[in-house]
């Protein structure tokens, strides 16, 4: 957890830094923050300009209850009383359909595309696999000398069980049926960022002009800063080899309105079992993490959409993951190999601090 906290902070800590350093202007508009910490297992942080701090709280108050209703909506591991979530889904595997919110069909058939226009390699139906290393994962931290790796047989027997295929909706009637019993989902990879756009595009057509949303990381930028001297929002790219208390915490900034930045690494939940780090992001083929790289960062538009290519692009080696980001409009990715080597999107580079970038308005 120590390292999932840290991780967030150097985002935070980052976002705060670019969003405080600002000269004295005549803006009409102040910066105000706040965090809550209830909803998707992390620490959710809103920036925003506005003109009073009652606006800020309305605006905040709205996010912070959208935020609680996904949050139950895509659950996994807790029930609510009057509400069918993913974890109703799963419980009723081979059993029957169960009737859903709207947006639990909307996700459910973006992971679906998503899956299909990319290779199938960020699976919703994993649940199977990915609850045993979760298992794993969790008894290991809590009893590190004893940490151990889940059986390969046991892991080879679950991933039977994970044709997305099999995940049946019917939008007519709003249902969702898994037709195996031992089938589930986990919808991890993709649940933050996507309710963090649907959040966003809330708000903005509620009337916030300029803020971030940051939901574990997930960092989604709404318009420009209203402090009447930059262009572009600076976000932080955190250096997976640094400690947050390190001078060089960041490994680069990247400058971008209404955008998204999002980034998928081995730091952020793992555990270690002789000596060796084993993370969260578990490649379907060989149903072991994947080791192409320590972090991978994708910018785009839609959060959701980078939430899931972040994760499809650390279970690809790197000529298949680079070649999927160029064959999609408005996406682009910054690579941190095992041995700390970087590459870039030339559309990334053109956002970086270290190429030049900068969030000032042009003299």
């Amino acid at each position: 957890m120590r390292r999932i906290v840290a991780g967030f902070l150097a985002v935070l800590l980052t976002v705060l830094f670019f969003a405080g350093c600002k000269k004295e202007t005549k803006s009409e508009y102040t910066k105000y923050s706040g965090t809550f910490f209830d909803t998707f297992d992390t620490m959710t942080m809103v920036v925003a300009y506005t003109k009073s701090e009652q606006e800020f709280n309305y605006y905040f108050e709205k996010i912070h209850e959208r935020f609680e209703q996904l949050h139950k909506l895509y659950d996994i591991y807790n029930d609510y009383e009057g509400i069918n979530n993913i974890k109703t889904i799963n419980d009723n595997a081979g059993i029957k359909p169960v009737k859903v919110d709207k947006e639990i069909i909307e996700l459910i058939l973006f992971a679906k595309d998503w899956y299909k226009r990319t290779g199938g390699v960020t699976n919703i139906a994993m649940g199977p696999v990915l609850s045993i290393w979760h298992d794993y994962r969790e008894a290991g931290k809590d009893d590190p000398e004893n940490a151990k790796l889940p059986p390969m047989e046991k892991l080879k027997n679950a991933a039977k069980y994970t044709d997305i295929d099999k995940v049946i909706v019917d939008t007519k009637n709003s249902t969702v049926y898994l037709s195996d019993k031992r089938m589930s989902l986990d919808v991890g990879a993709i649940a933050k960022g996507y309710a963090t756009e649907i959040v966003a595009k809330e708000i903005m057509a509620e009337g916030l002009k300029s803020g971030i949303i940051s939901a574990g990381g997930n960092v989604r930028v709404l318009g420009k800063p209203l402090d009447g001297v930059r262009e572009r929002w600076g976000i932080g790219i955190q250096n997976p080899d640094k400690s947050i208390v390190s001078d060089d915490s960041n490994l680069d900034t990247v400058f971008l309105n209404n955008e998204s930045v999002v980034t998928s690494g081995d730091y952020q939940r793992y555990y270690i079992v002789n000596g060796k780090v084993y993370h969260h992001l578990i490649d379907p083929k060989t149903l072991m993490p994947g080791e192409y790289y320590h972090s991978v960062t994708v910018v785009a538009q839609d959060s959701g959409v980078a939430d899931f290519l972040s994760t499809t692009l650390f279970l690809l080696p790197y000529e298949k993951s680079r070649a999927l980001v160029e064959s999609l409009n408005g996406v682009e990715a910054l690579w941190v190999m095992p041995d700390g080597k970087i590459e870039a999107t030339d559309g990334m580079k053109k956002i970086m601090k270290s190429y030049g970038a900068t969030g000032a308005k042009a003299e």
